[in-house]
């Protein structure tokens, strides 16, 4: 962890659809949790496709619906100084994950997870790309993002509380 506090990197193939959500979500329910500045969010995407693009119309629709204002991103690729600099890089799928594996240097590949990991064990282990499905698919990610990231803050929370919190 870095002097600042946690950086978090959501990642996704195309980052248009649901790391774009889940770095939203997050950044809500960070702000009003108080914690957004102590974590960082970002996100990107295994693929460069769609570099500079907002995300999905469908995506900012149904996260609009809940609240969640997703206009001011763009997509970017993940970059090599992402395994460096950010603490938790969090993939939405297992394809994702094994993307950022072949790509990150081992000595940064402790921070590789799934999104799915924070969230109740009930729930699936990844989120299902929505991007050729209908409306429901949209509302699932926002089901399964919100339920992770309500998660991953709780863990915050617990790496935040402990003394060696803030040090690098």
């Amino acid at each position: 962890m870095s002097a600042a506090g946690l950086r978090v990197l959501m990642v996704c193939m195309g980052n248009i659809c649901r790391s774009p959500t889940a770095e939203g979500v997050l950044r809500h329910k960070l702000r009003e949790r108080g914690l957004d500045r102590v974590v960082e969010v970002d996100s990107a995407g295994t693929i460069d496709w769609h570099a500079g693009e907002p995300p999905d119309e469908r995506s900012q629709l149904h996260a609009r619906k809940r609240g969640y204002d997703l206009s001011g991103l763009r997509a970017r690729p993940v970059q090599p100084s992402d395994f460096e600099t950010f603490d938790l890089l969090l993939a939405m799928d297992w394809d994702n994950l094994a993307a950022l594996e072949e790509d990150c240097p081992p000595e940064h590949r402790r921070k590789l997870q799934r999104l799915m990991a924070f969230a109740p064990r009930a729930l699936q282990p990844v989120v299902p790309d929505p991007y050729h499905g209908g409306a429901r698919g949209f509302d699932e990610v926002l089901d399964l993002v919100e339920a992770a990231c309500d998660g991953l803050i709780d863990h915050v929370l617990g790496v935040l509380s402990q003394p060696s919190a803030g040090t690098s």
